[in-house]
């Protein structure tokens, strides 16, 4: 077991940091374990439902994943795994998923979520061989935000088209993302933090009153919560290894790299700690744990920045509490009723959420940008990430043969391979005069 330096209680109350390497008590350390489960929750139970997935078995393999993460890491690097929305195009366009309720060709999805962190885990040996320059020349800022913006704007059609059928429910997903939009404005401290879960109560009590009170749309249903035990076993799924299915999923690896690398550099530069030599290891443990959740029936799992924003409001970054977090959350999986509870959010409601879910995505590729200052007044920043938007949000689709690559792929290729080329021997722009 990893060995923590204990910290008083005080050391927080006065403003006090608390390292990687440190902890509170052991009763504040799980108080904060519950922070953090509740800030991956919201995300982590979207992602599978939008893809047919079972929320329990996401959940359980969320907090399976995050303790081998803990392990790989040597609990020198402070994260939760939670449910990558980078597959959700990818997966759907795989397993021809058209929703609700279960995916119909879940395996084939599994199989390529397998794969992909097949090449996620060799890439982290890679690293952890040689370090990270290759990754970041490749990679630089003005492609990962755009392929992380990409993400987002390619999903947008999701909850748009597919969940709201009728014209009430429609208005149902005005007003879940305008509720999730007040809490985030109108109010503080841990309630501002639970802006998605809160919006999510709001709307769907307003829901219910509505439908089940109003009769204006389909009632809410609660039989299926009181009906489920408290306890038992997840609906685990055997994976399927088709070709085209793993051609397809695998590239998520690159987007995971660049999410994960991301992650490390912000948590480097908020504890002042450099976790650089630590990111080989992080990419293998990140890709190990997406492995054995797809063995599992689960999604893939990435490093979660809803975490990293706790962290930084908190100032606690102790990996202490990502241990715990990772053990709750493989309780909450082995729970029916918490499934049956995530399965009863009426489908309008759920689609306002991602609708808020993915602009943050898109927009959070834009703070790339802006956080690293990229030049778009340079014509080779400027067409990178404008040929990468358009073709991640118009989902352009090249056909090899039988494989076909979609818009995230195309996407997140097309950005790497562009900048790569208009680099290549490029004159160093002129200098400015003041």
């Amino acid at each position: 077991m990893f060995n923590w330096t204990e910290k008083p209680s005080s050391t927080l109350a006065n403003g006090g940091v608390i390292a990687p390497d440190e902890r509170l008590p052991w009763p504040q350390t799980g108080v904060m374990g519950i922070q953090h489960l509740i800030a991956m929750f919201g995300a982590t139970v979207l992602a599978p439902i939008l893809m047919g997935f079972d929320p329990n078995v996401a959940i359980l393999m969320s907090g399976i994943g995050t303790l081998i993460f803990f392990i790989v890491t040597g609990g020198k690097v402070p994260s939760y795994l939670g449910s990558s929305f980078a597959f959700i195009g990818v997966v759907i366009a795989a397993s021809g998923y058209a929703g609700p309720g279960p995916n119909a060709n879940l395996g084939v999805a599994l199989g390529g979520i397998i794969a992909c962190g097949l090449v996620y885990a060799v890439i982290g040996v890679i690293v952890q061989a040689i370090g990270t320059g290759w990754i970041e020349r490749f990679m630089p800022p003005v492609v990962t935000g755009a392929v992380v913006a990409v993400i987002g704007l390619n999903l947008a059609g999701i909850p748009i088209k597919n969940m709201a059928p009728t014209g009430f429910d429609a208005w149902m997903q005005g007003i879940t993302f305008v509720s999730v939009a007040l809490v985030a404005v109108f109010t503080r401290g841990m309630l501002q933090r639970l802006l998605i879960l809160m919006g999510l109560i709001i709307a769907s009590i307003i829901y219910a009153v509505l439908t089940n009170g109003l009769g204006m749309g389909k009632p809410l249903d609660l039989s299926g919560i009181a009906n489920a035990a408290w306890f038992g076993m997840p609906n685990f799924s055997k994976p399927v290894f088709e070709m085209n299915a793993m051609l397809l999923i695998a590239p998520v690896a690159i987007i995971l790299v660049a999410e994960n690398l991301g992650h490390i550099k912000a948590v480097t530069a908020m504890t002042g700690r450099n976790l650089d030599q630590y990111m080989g290891r992080a990419f293998i443990g990140d890709g190990v744990a997406t492995m054995i959740a797809g063995s599992a029936g689960g999604t893939g799992v990435t490093t979660y920045a809803e975490n990293i924003g706790v962290m930084a409001a908190t100032k606690i970054y102790s990996t202490a509490i990502f241990f715990v977090a990772g053990l709750m959350a493989v309780l909450l999986g082995f729970s029916p009723k918490f499934g049956a509870l995530i399965q009863a959010i009426p489908l309008a409601v759920m689609g306002g959420v991602s609708i808020v879910v993915f602009g943050l995505i898109a927009i959070a590729g834009a703070k790339i940008w802006v956080d690293n200052r990229v030049d778009f007044s340079d014509n080779k920043n400027l067409l990178v990430a404008a040929i990468t938007l358009i073709l991640g949000t118009g989902d352009y689709t090249l056909k090899f043969g039988g494989f076909a690559l979609g818009g995230i792929g195309t996407a997140t290729f097309g950005a790497i391979i562009l900048y790569a080329l208009l680099n290549r021997g490029q004159a160093p722009a002129p200098q400015r005069k003041a």
